[in-house]
């Protein structure tokens, strides 16, 4: 068998590198290109080192992970060993989630089933058929952007959901719930009463109204025609003026409740100095929340926490 060392060497220093880059990606780490570029090289020397001394300490599982920690440490600043521990454990991650995806693409695209020479049908089981250098090749890269875009997705997400609370609303004396979302850029204030303005979309308030009564709402929003507001609710509906993220100035209906209720982390925040903007249509596709709310809100807690 002939191995050409200089082509696994370089394929294995590539693919080496892109690991590192991915864990530095998602530790958020400010280290050079150069220094990742290093922590690459030194682990692409175990192919080398394999090779020539296959009975080397470093084959070993106990070698293995020494020699890991050698790659983190050349590749990332030491700032203590808790920030290396988890930069060893990313790069482990990475490296189980990379090459667990180049197996499962591989499996999906491979038929396991096929005949022999003579005819009897047989079956590839384990690990019998090879993944081939152009798989790899292709597959990698593949493999590394998708576990790259869904880790991003996953973080805003986490950071957007963290910040979700309970809600309860209570209008014409009827009480619904729902979760909120604290918007740091909703700074919609009311011009004339300096009311804050959250937001709610059209599935949750829908609970208050009838479907004759909704749809005169809406057709005054769309027509701007506010003779259509249903009779019963104009006390409680307000013009809102405001001006979107396009620039174009525009009206949004309000609501004025009787009560709002946001649980806090520990606290119970209880105010009715607020409008509640009206959404007619769902705030986010998922449907995690329903409510916008407004930052100032929470600042005024130790006032309005009951």
């Amino acid at each position: 068998m002939t191995i050409y060392l200089d082509a696994v060497w370089v394929l294995n220093f590539l693919l080496d590198m892109m690991l590192l880059m991915l864990a530095q990606i998602l530790a958020k780490d400010s280290t050079s290109k150069i220094r990742i570029m290093f922590g690459a090289f030194i682990a692409s020397l175990l192919i080398p080192l394999t090779l020539y001394f296959p009975e080397s300490f470093f084959t070993t599982v106990i070698g293995k992970l020494l020699y890991s920690i050698i790659i983190i440490l050349c590749s990332f600043k030491f700032y203590s060993f808790y920030q290396s521990l988890k930069m060893l454990l990313l790069f482990y991650f990475t490296t189980f989630a990379i090459g667990g995806g180049l197996v499962g693409l591989h499996f999906l695209f491979q038929n396991p089933i096929g005949f022999s020479a003579s005819g009897i049908l047989t079956y590839n089981a384990g690990y019998g058929d090879p993944v081939s250098w152009l798989f790899v090749v292709i597959g990698f890269p593949v493999v590394w952007w998708f576990t790259k875009i869904r880790m991003d997705k996953h973080a805003t997400e986490k950071i957007r959901y963290d910040q979700l609370y309970p809600v309860t609303i209570q209008i014409n004396h009827q009480t619904n719930s729902t979760t909120g979302y604290i918007d740091s850029g909703n700074q919609l204030v009311d011009p004339l009463t300096k009311k804050p303005v959250i937001i709610c979309d059209e599935q949750f308030l829908k609970k208050w109204f009838s479907e004759d009564e909704w749809g005169r709402l809406k057709t005054a929003h769309e027509e701007l025609d506010f003779e259509k507001i249903p009779g019963d609710w104009e006390k409680r509906i307000q013009i809102v003026p405001y001006q979107g993220v396009e620039g174009r100035r525009t009206f949004m209906l309000a609501i004025k409740p009787d009560n709002l209720i946001i649980y806090y982390d520990s606290k119970k925040i209880v105010t009715r100095k607020i409008l509640i903007g009206i959404q007619f249509a769902d705030l986010t596709n998922d449907r995690r929340y329903h409510c916008l709310l407004h930052p100032q809100i929470i600042k005024l807690a130790a006032v309005e926490t009951a």
